[in-house]
């Protein structure tokens, strides 16, 4: 039906990586949502902070792929994310100092 096992065998090792991480994502997404939905403590947003960073972080990794690439490239990669990180941070900070 799909495939000899051998075929089978290599299209799981090509898609287990991305299978896996897309697994992951979704598993760290329905925990914010959850620590979102229930305030289990008053200061739940720095969890729900750390686990957004892991996501980024799993992206940046194993979706973008950068752990296979030379070090200028991961320098950069992390040089981006890090002036994403400003800008919304910034932005943050206009939001909320308008209150």
């Amino acid at each position: 039906m799909f495939g000899t096992s051998d075929e089978r065998r290599t299209l799981w090792r090509h898609m287990r990586e991305p299978v896996l991480t897309a697994g992951a994502l979704l598993v760290m997404l329905g925990i914010n949502v959850g620590l979102g939905a229930t305030l289990p403590v008053p200061h739940v947003w720095i969890v729900e902070l750390l686990v957004a960073a892991v996501m980024v972080a799993t992206i940046l990794w194993f979706s973008m792929e950068v752990r296979h690439e030379p070090p200028l490239v991961k320098l950069f990669a992390g040089i981006g994310f890090f002036w994403v990180g400003i800008l919304f941070t910034m932005t943050l900070v206009d939001y909320l100092s308008r209150g």
